[in-house]
């Protein structure tokens, strides 16, 4: 999905919130706004490098640099954490939510997904 405007914190907070997932509330940390899934933060700006800070592993970070580092990179602050940055005006939306969706599950109790899938499989829109 081609990006029509580079995000901002407000339009990336907006993208979340639209994915509509259960357990998502908005939340303060070290004085910044994030968003919070499952009581855990699942998504928030850096204030110093102007981005995005998503969460993901160690091994997709070094992946997502090496084949795009036009996009994604970390600075020493987040060296020895299982995040990347990424430039608001190259990150693809479709990624983003791609990755937004991965973090809320993985951050999700079990038993919580359990039933939230087996209540979307019955859903129409499912």
């Amino acid at each position: 999905m081609p990006q029509a405007e580079p995000f901002t914190w407000e339009s990336l907070r907006a993208l979340a919130l639209s994915l509509n997932l259960p357990n998502v509330e908005d939340a303060v940390s070290w004085g910044q706004p994030n968003l919070k899934a499952h009581g855990k933060m699942w998504v928030w700006w850096s204030p110093q490098e102007n981005v995005p800070v998503f969460k993901t592993t160690f091994e997709e970070r070094e992946f997502l640099i090496e084949v795009d580092p036009e996009t994604f990179f970390f600075t020493p602050h987040y060296r020895s954490w299982p995040l990347i940055l990424a430039r608001p005006d190259k990150v693809d939306p479709d990624w983003v939510v791609a990755n937004l969706k991965r973090v809320w599950r993985e951050q999700a109790k079990k038993t919580f997904l359990k039933k939230w899938d087996s209540e979307q499989a019955g859903s129409p829109q499912a």
